[in-house]
């Protein structure tokens, strides 16, 4: 309970903190927003509509799709032809490379063809829907010469299948982690083109299972640090079922595990966290089947209080990010008892899947990602076993679905 108090403190902390001051727009760096594409999202044209109109003085969008059959393709056709743009440019991706991901193979094509007229370069996944400041507070504190990456982080809705409150909660627990150890998400990130020069980012993006973890270490090298905004914070609407979800956070946790020197940290967090209660349990059930009533009711008071604190921390980080959210205009649908109530019982069932999830990323050797299976050696290591564009039929039947 402690350590779920210290980092719920940290990060609600963050998201109270005052956002950096603004930079007039003649002072602004010409940007390139990179959008790496396999598969359709099921926000991908929202996405696409918001990057077009962004409050930025000067910059253009890299779109790179998997293969002209991808049902990315069609969906960035049937919207530039609804909203004609000229600083976008829709491109194939050339090469798969065997030795990394098929999104940091796209990453690396945008990068090699970008001109040396821009200074520093956005991602952003297609499950992301920028407001129109986002690239603004993107960018603005790299104006900070200690600043090298500029980070925000997704936040997921606890609505529909028990898969998509699960990832809502480990997501809450995972946040706080990623704010705590300084790790980078890919979905809304920003770092200064000089950062390929003065370090090897390029050349590990090409032996890379992913291209955000690593940043930390790689800012390292330069004296320049990772920040994160709390006004990046990006709510994601998407369902998914348990299974998706086990495999997701699996894959997570690898690249946690390959990528960031606080690997073992995490670890450690992860199994108190899961495993103490899941033992207090276990006992529970001893003490009542062996009528020992007294052990029993301090026991089933423990993880009572233990659920309930939960709970609480849960609804305070909430109700800050809701602040967030709703300051720049957004939404967020407000919760219903039968919501709480879900989240309540999502709390074991979310560390039991996370405790098998953790073990699991430990050992893993294989994953499998939008289709493309991976053969993991080490962090530099990475085969790609076999390729095959996406496809239609490979789009999941229900249309809300995270791929």
């Amino acid at each position: 309970m402690a350590i779920q108090i210290f980092f719920t403190v940290a990060m609600k902390s963050s998201l109270r903190s005052p956002s950096p001051k603004p930079v007039p727009d003649n002072q602004l760096p010409k940007v390139a927003v990179i959008l790496c594409l396999r598969g359709a999202d099921p926000s991908l044209s929202n996405c696409l509509r918001s990057l077009l109109q962004q409050n930025y003085p000067d910059y253009d969008i890299k779109a790179v799709i998997d293969s002209q059959v991808d049902p990315a393709w069609d969906i960035i056709n049937e919207t530039l032809q609804q909203q004609p743009a000229p600083n976008i440019q829709v491109s194939l991706l050339q090469t798969v490379r065997e030795t990394c991901s098929l999104k940091c193979s796209a990453l690396v094509q945008a990068v090699l063809e970008l001109k040396d007229k821009y200074e520093v370069i956005a991602l952003v996944d297609a499950d992301t829907l920028p407001h129109p400041d986002w690239l603004r507070q993107l960018v603005s504190p790299l104006a900070n010469r200690r600043v090298g990456v500029v980070t925000g982080n997704r936040w997921y809705v606890p609505m529909g299948r028990w898969g998509t409150v699960c990832r809502y909660l480990w997501n809450v627990a995972a946040v706080t982690q990623m704010y705590f150890y300084r790790i980078p998400w890919g979905g809304t990130l920003a770092l200064k083109t000089e950062l390929f020069a003065q370090t090897q980012l390029l050349e590990k993006w090409k032996n890379a299972l992913c291209e955000d973890t690593m940043l930390r270490q790689v800012l390292q090298e330069t004296g320049m640090r990772v920040q994160f905004l709390p006004a990046l914070i990006m709510v994601n609407p998407e369902e998914c079922d348990l299974p998706s979800f086990y495999r997701w956070v699996k894959r997570q946790l690898l690249c946690s595990r390959l990528y960031h020197p606080a690997w073992r940290a995490i670890v450690g967090y992860s199994l108190v966290t899961t495993l103490t209660p899941a033992f207090t349990a276990i006992l529970f059930c001893a003490a009542l089947f062996t009528n020992q009533w007294h052990l029993a009711a301090w026991l089933g008071g423990g993880l009572t209080i233990y659920t309930l604190v939960l709970v609480l921390l849960i609804g305070i980080l909430e109700r800050d990010v809701r602040q967030v959210v709703q300051a720049r205009g957004e939404i967020i649908a407000p919760f219903s008892m039968r919501a709480i109530a879900r989240i309540v019982i999502g709390i074991p069932l979310t560390e039991l899947v996370y405790a098998t999830a953790i073990l699991a990323a430990i050992f893993m050797q294989r994953v499998e990602w939008r289709g493309i299976t991976y053969h993991i050696k080490g962090p530099w290591n990475i085969k790609l076993v076999k390729y095959s564009p996406y496809q239609h039929l490979d789009q999941p039947v229900d249309a809300n679905a995270s791929l």
